[in-house]
């Protein structure tokens, strides 16, 4: 059985993010959907808030599975007996940022491979701070997230 383990913020969770974790359930027999509860970035929804929506939106794929995690991914990655961990990648601008990483992980575990998704040609533009962005100016997000996703966003901005 092949697990991995698809790492992020998820801050909020996109459909580009979404069609990853469909990409990569397709591959391999487990995906641990792995969000990061204290990423170095300016969060605008709590941990359980990020596990709640991502898992409400890989629902129907029985072999995902959503977690928050602290600490090193490949640390995560052995834990959970993953030799894999997925990345998307939407532009060249990703793929330095998602290289350097990959060298980093191998030379903590040299024994877990990282699998770069490319980005589905409809989520090119997709990041998760753009679409907050476009959210709190009160632009269409629709398309570009689940429903309660946008749902969630309109609540957070309305505070």
């Amino acid at each position: 059985m092949t697990v991995a383990v698809y790492p992020g913020s998820f801050d909020p969770a996109t459909n580009g993010h979404i069609d990853i974790a469909t990409r990569a359930a397709a591959i391999f027999d487990r995906v641990i959907v792995a969000i990061y509860d204290r990423p170095a970035k300016n969060l605008l929804f709590t941990t359980e808030e990020r596990v709640d929506m991502m898992a409400k939106a890989l629902a129907g794929l029985p072999n995902v599975a959503v977690h928050s995690f602290s600490g090193l991914v490949v640390d995560l990655a052995r834990r959970s007996g993953a030799k894999v961990i997925v990345r998307g990648l939407r532009a060249s601008a990703d793929f330095e940022y998602e290289f350097e990483m990959a060298l980093m992980n191998r030379k903590l575990a040299p024994e877990i491979e990282v699998v770069c998704l490319m980005t589905s040609v409809e989520y090119l533009f997709l990041s998760a701070s753009l679409l907050k962005e476009v959210a709190v100016l009160g632009g269409s997000i629709h398309n570009m997230v689940p429903d309660h996703v946008a749902s969630a966003l309109r609540k957070k901005f309305l505070r």
